[in-house]
């Protein structure tokens, strides 16, 4: 390290006396902290800048060579390139100069790879012709590759860099947006997957396109991403944008991408998810023969169980998300307004089968618990839930979801933002989502707050669990104007897991030890694991109609 160091301060020592002289390509100058670089050194450090880590552009060939596992990249539809419908004066002399100087036949090249023996269509475009904008030719060689993968049932990678549509080919550029998005309907009412990653810049009818279409939007840190560019924005509004405004970080903020990637990092995170949207089977055998319904331990009474449910040093979310499951990818965002961290989302694996998990999610200390707002989701949270429900249905996956808040966040801005309509929305979807659905309440279930992710073809408690139409001390406030009586509302409430197991609103009671921690967790995790695999073994034989129509009786009985 120290030896590179000391390289390193020569090299910058030998540029600063070199006032000439300098043979063309050894350095480049970076246009984020302006230091004099080294072109190999940046180049064995996937094009970042050694000295801020700032991201160079990366040319369309060097990127796929970046993901592909070596000589795997089958180039399509080189010989695809625009007119000049406007006649715009020059135009097809720069694309001729840009040919020649860029050894590109268009702003985006597209193909076939193998990413960690999987393959895949790609697409990457290239800022250096026209700025990778859109005209017909990139289009088209956009739509040829949704159908070429269309037909051979392919995923699809497309590493987006644009300055928007191409304004010399006028309402024919603008058609291209039309277009792409069409074909990329196609590909994913077939039950493909389409994967769009963001790099710098991505802006105008593009991002307003194929960019934004993705099952699983992908970005690079700090990357420009938007609709109308902060220049336009600026000179439109006359105001000064915030720091960061539009970059990656910001996107995911508010909830439109699923994650930020690292360059360095993207290949390995590319090939987990193609990994985990192949086609689901499910042929594990096991059957289960503990009874459903035996309670292990005697708690004195309800509002015992209440208090245990919230527990401190209770096991939350993330505990059984670790303990159940496989390669956990998250995903984050609404697409419309932000991400909410109580609710936490994503695909994992269970033994061999890809499935998709929903947990509400408490902090585990004061800092979490803030951040994850206690556990009381916000509308955007119950939009991301439903979002990757129905991508699960989507990729014929099952849904797994682990309930456990006090209930939806009842604040001013989640009343502004539609906390009923969320919830409502919700119910209504995932009556009919046509993959099994298996609920779990591992805390609290706090009224429709729970019941929004627990419209399940079963629906599981730990023993110590409770699941309520409000919490005891809301009970006692309402009925008998009196939040002090919440310990004698708690016993009339029916909230246990005994009590719902005797009305038939849930199917199994999992036992728990009296007073559950992570040091005997394992207690619950290993039962637990076998009953989903029951549940699956089950469940995943059923048709479509078969799973819809005994999670609506289910509920109809009730």
């Amino acid at each position: 390290m120290q030896l590179n160091n000391r390289f390193k301060k020569s090299n910058k020592s030998f540029i600063k006396r070199a006032k000439v002289e300098i043979p063309e390509g050894i350095i480049k100058k970076c246009n984020k902290c302006g230091a004099a670089v080294l072109v190999d050194e940046v180049k064995a450090n996937f094009n970042i800048c050694p000295e801020c880590q700032g991201y160079f552009r990366i040319h369309a060939y060097r990127r796929i060579k970046m993901l592909a596992d070596p000589d795997t990249f089958v180039e399509w539809d080189q010989e695809v390139s625009g007119g000049n419908p406007l006649c715009y004066k020059g135009y097809e002399e720069k694309k001729v100069a840009l040919r020649e100087k860029t050894s590109l036949p268009e702003g985006i090249v597209t193909g076939e790879i193998k990413i960690q023996n999987q393959k895949v269509a790609i697409g990457v475009m290239d800022g250096r012709f026209l700025m990778a904008s859109m005209g017909y030719a990139v289009g088209e060689k956009i739509t040829r590759l949704f159908e070429k993968a269309s037909e051979e049932n392919m995923p699809v990678i497309i590493f987006s860099c644009s300055g928007g549509a191409r304004m010399q080919e006028g309402n024919v550029s603008l058609m291209q947006m039309a277009k792409t998005a069409a074909a990329i309907k196609r590909h994913s009412d077939k039950g493909n997957l389409y994967i769009s990653v963001l790099t710098d810049p991505t802006t105008g009818g593009v991002t307003a396109s194929f960019a934004m279409l993705g099952d699983i939007i992908l970005a690079e840190p700090g990357a420009l991403i938007g609709f109308a560019g902060p220049r336009v924005i600026e000179q439109t509004i006359g105001q000064k944008l915030p720091k960061g405004f539009q970059r990656s970080e910001f996107l995911l903020e508010h909830g439109f991408i699923d994650g930020i990637v690292k360059r360095e990092e993207l290949r390995e995170t590319l090939g987990k998810i193609i990994r985990l949207h192949r086609k689901n089977t499910y042929q594990e055998e096991l059957v289960v023969t503990e009874e459903k319904g035996v309670v292990s331990n005697e708690v004195a009474s309800s509002w015992d169980r209440v208090l245990i449910s919230r527990m401190k040093d209770r096991p939350i979310g993330t505990d059984y998300i670790a303990q159940i499951f496989e390669d956990f990818l998250e995903f984050h965002g609404d697409r419309y307004f932000g991400d909410d961290a109580a609710i936490l989302g994503g695909v994992a694996s269970f033994g061999e089968t890809p499935v998709t998990v929903i947990a509400q999610i408490k902090g585990k200390d004061t800092k979490d618990n803030i951040k994850r707002n206690f556990g009381m989701p916000s509308p955007e949270g119950y939009r991301k839930a439903l979002r990757l429900m129905k991508q699960a249905e989507k990729f014929k996956r099952p849904i797994i979801c682990l309930v456990d808040t006090p209930g939806a966040f009842c604040g001013l801005e989640a009343e502004e933002r539609g906390q009923g309509e969320a919830i409502a929305r919700n119910l209504l979807e995932m009556s009919t989502l046509k993959v099994p659905i298996l609920s779990i309440v591992i805390g609290e279930g706090g009224s429709g707050g729970a019941l929004a992710i627990a419209v399940a073809n079963e629906v599981w408690m730990l023993e110590n669990a409770i699941y309520s139409i409000l919490s005891p001390e809301g009970f006692a406030s309402i009925l008998w104007k009196d939040s002090q009586r919440a310990q004698e509302a708690a016993e009339v409430m029916g909230l246990s897991a005994k009590d719902l197991y005797e009305l038939s609103i849930i199917e199994r009671i999992v036992k728990e030890p009296s007073h559950l921690t992570q040091e005997n967790f394992h207690k619950v995790i290993e039962p637990l694991k076998k009953n989903i695999r029951d549940f699956l073994n089950r469940y995943m034989k059923l048709s479509e109609e078969e799973l819809c129509a005994k999670r609506y009786e289910k509920f109809r009985k009730i």
